[in-house]
Order: C-alpha cells, then structure tokens, then sequence
C-alpha cells in the first residue's frame, strides 16, 4: 500500500500530525509512507523512523516572488509521483487540498466542510469525514486515518506511543535537573512574560536553559539570565539542535507553540502554557505532559490576539506542576 500524507505547515502541527504514522505502520508494516510538506519545514521529519520519502515544495518561494511558473514547476512535480492508492490532507486548508488532489492516488482524503475553516477544500477530496474543528487536533489526525484504514487507536495507545524521533541522551551530566524555558511563540500573546519565568526559576532547585532561535527569543533569554544567575541561555540554530537539547532536558515548559508541542512527540515531560489558544484542542494531556490555562474563552475559529490573558497565570502554579512532575 502506497500512502501520501499532506501536512504543509507549520511545526507544531506537523508534529503533532506525525502521531498517525507509527499506528499506519504497525496495522501496516509494509505501507510505504511519503510525507509532503513545505521545503522550510522538511527538516522536522528528518530521521523519523515511520517515513519513508519526503517530498518537499517550495511554497514559501511562491509567497514571496508570487511567481506562476513556480507554481506550474509545483504541479509538474506532483503530477510526476508514482500513483499512491492514498493521499491524505491533514490540514484542511485550500493550498493543502489543491495539492492533494494534483497527486495521483485511487482516493483523496480529508475532512468534510464542517470540519475545517476554509470549507472550499472539502469539495477537492474524493472521500471526506466529519470530525468537529473544535476536536482535540490529535484525535482529528487519528480519527481521518482510522476511519478510512480501519485502524483501532485508543487514548491509552496515544499516551503509551513511540517517540517520533530516535533517541540519544548524552550530552548532560548533572546532578539537579535541568529545565528548559521555550521563550517564543508564532505571536505575542502567547508567550509567557519573562519576569514570570524568573519568579518560576526563584521557587525551584534546578538547572534552567532559555532557548532561542529569533533575535526577539535572544533578547527574553539575555533578560532572563540578567535577572536570574540560575538561567543559562542556548541558542538553537537547527532542527536537531533543538531536538538534542529537548531530548537532554528532563522538563519542557513553553507556551503553545511547536517546540513544546515536540517535547510531547518525544515523551519528555512538558508544560504548555495556554492563553488564547484553546487547550481542549491543541494539548493531548499525559501523566508528564501537563497543560495549564488562563481559563480565557477562546473561539477555536477566529483567535483572539489581543488576548494577553496569559500574564494572569501566577509563576507558583507553574512552579507547582514542576514540582509534581520532578
């Protein structure tokens, strides 16, 4: 059996979509598995044991030179695949529907138009299934893929999954356990303040690291480390750098966004803070994966940025959750 799997962007959900491959494969150990995705998120799937080619698309640079003949150059592409006898679309949007429907399979796949925000990409699928937008997103992913491939996937099999990625944990020796601070976010309300972590760092015996990528992530991390002699701050240039780091932490703690979303397809302990994203739906809660919220009343289908409700969580409530998972 030949599967395609669309899933474009961005890293969290990408992650967070990878949980479907490995109940494929056990149901299916002879499945051939690609994955298509944008050329800047390719690297995410890398040394993941359940793919078997990814196919990546230069989407960005279409964006950004709003070039049709990349576009055509795109379609070639695909239309060149070995005919695979399933293409899922996991994102649900116009773009990842298009591009579904220009592989060539028996059957496309995807959520029907209550499902999705963009309800036009339903009409390019030749098979659909209806799994509310609202849905914790992992058993949206895993309901769409079950549903057609007659998997049987339960929450204590999600809770007791492979990790996505190998596993080397070398790099720290230590005797306290570290932490790590996921400073950024895709926006501003739903990063944690920094003055907050610093009250968090002050409650606990431990090693902390503030990672960061952007230069807005360089100057919180400076901020913190200023304010706290216990911070130490790392810069995560790649992928696998971030990854190492992750996987040599004993504690992920970040708001929602895909860093802590792959301390959870790690099976690392994690705590994602949540302020204007909906908890129920982007957090798949474990023993070690923790969740806490502002408690803000959040509409699923048009987030609210300007919701700065996630300053409201005190740092001892964060501190607390630590504790518990030590």
């Amino acid at each position: 059996m030949r599967i395609a799997i669309v899933r474009l962007s961005a890293m969290g959900d990408i992650i967070q979509s990878m949980v479907v491959l490995q109940f494929i494969k056990k149901k299916y150990p002879n499945a051939s598995i690609d994955w298509i995705v944008d050329s800047q998120f390719a690297n995410l799937l890398d040394e993941c044991p359940y793919i078997d080619n990814i196919i990546a698309l230069d989407i960005r640079e279409i964006k950004k030179k709003r070039s049709i003949f990349k576009l055509f150059e795109i379609f070639k592409k695909l239309r060149r695949l070995k005919k695979y006898d399933l293409v899922f679309d996991l994102q649900g949007l116009i773009k990842s529907a298009i591009i579904a429907k220009f592989i060539p399979s028996t059957e496309t796949i995807g959520f029907d138009k209550r499902s999705i925000r963009e309800k036009l990409a339903s009409y390019f699928y030749s098979r659909k299934y209806y799994f509310p937008y609202h849905q914790n997103v992992i058993e949206r992913y895993i309901g769409l893929l079950a549903s057609s491939l007659e998997l049987e996937v339960k929450n204590i099999d999600i809770i007791n999954k492979e990790p996505f990625f190998n596993l080397s944990q070398t790099k720290f020796k230590r005797n306290q356990p570290t932490i790590v601070f996921i400073l950024g976010a895709s926006f501003a309300s739903k990063i944690y303040p920094v003055e907050k972590y610093v009250e968090v760092v002050k409650s606990l015996d431990a090693r902390f690291i503030a990672l960061w990528h952007s230069e807005e992530e360089r100057l919180m991390a400076e901020k913190l480390r200023s304010l706290s002699s216990q911070v130490s701050i790392v810069k995560c240039q790649s992928f696998e750098e971030l990854k190492e780091m992750i996987i040599n932490s004993d504690i992920v703690i970040g708001g929602d966004t895909g860093p802590t979303h792959l301390a959870w397809g790690l099976n690392k302990p994690s705590i994602t803070i949540f302020g204007p994203t909906p908890l129920e739906r982007n957090c798949f809660i474990t023993d070690k994966n923790l969740a806490i919220t502002s408690g803000s009343m959040v509409n699923p289908y048009k987030i609210n940025k300007q919701d700065y409700s996630i300053n409201q969580i005190k740092p001892e409530m964060i501190s607390s959750l630590i504790r518990g998972l030590l």
